[in-house]
């Protein structure tokens, strides 16, 4: 249940950290389409936030709409906030809106480890098997092949297994697009570039990038 003095918190953090030149709508896939300098520009303004904003405020965006979680999740990327992980598994796994599913895909994909491939492997466990929903599909099999890639494992395996759970749901409806599983792993490896990127601009020590494997 939420207060008013809760409301009245969300609307200055979204004026804060989520409005500001419509920054939730540029976190994903427009960030790739930006000039140099655009990009060089965005990227130390979103390294700058996310070293600012408490851990007590990303967990108010949380609870908050799209817009709010999205941008949380950049956040939670950007300054590596491990301790983030599980609560944004279960987001993922609720799948309660649109177009945050996305951000939380590339959260994991930062943080690199066996924990993370587990929470996108869950995932994909129960919304390949509905082939009649378009969720995040794609950016879960992506995050999953590229910290595969990065942590040699094989956790991806069992889903592209000829007439596995990858193609069945592909098969199924709505049409979906036909790309290699690969080119979803690397469109989630270009947005993983955007946050570190970023996370060499958060100025706060103690919200520095674990290295790969930790946390």
């Amino acid at each position: 249940m939420h207060h008013a003095h809760d409301e009245s918190e969300l609307l200055k953090l979204i004026r804060r950290y989520v409005a500001p030149g419509q920054r939730y709508l540029k976190l994903g896939g427009s960030l790739l389409g930006m000039s140099d300098r655009d990009r060089a520009t965005f990227t130390r303004k979103l390294g700058r936030a996310a070293g600012e904003i408490s851990s007590r405020e990303l967990d108010v965006l949380l609870g908050g709409g799209w817009r709010e979680r999205k941008t949380a999740a950049w956040f939670i990327a950007v300054s590596g906030r491990t301790e983030f992980r599980e609560r944004l598994g279960e987001l993922l796994l609720a799948s309660e809106g649109p177009y945050a599913g996305q951000a939380y895909c590339v959260a994991l994909a930062t943080f690199g480890t066996s924990a993370d491939s587990a929470l996108l492997a869950a995932y994909l466990d129960r919304y390949l098997r509905r082939p009649d929903l378009f969720y995040d599909q794609q950016a879960a099999l992506g995050a999953l092949l590229l910290l595969d890639s990065r942590l040699g494992a094989g956790h991806a395996d069992r889903f592209l297994t000829p007439d596995g759970l990858w193609q069945q749901w592909v098969d199924g409806p709505p049409g979906k697009d036909r790309d290699s599983p690969d080119v979803y792993a690397g469109f989630i490896a270009r947005l993983c570039a955007v946050a570190d990127e970023s996370a060499g601009h958060v100025r706060a020590r103690r919200w520095r990038r674990p290295t790969l494997g930790s946390g």
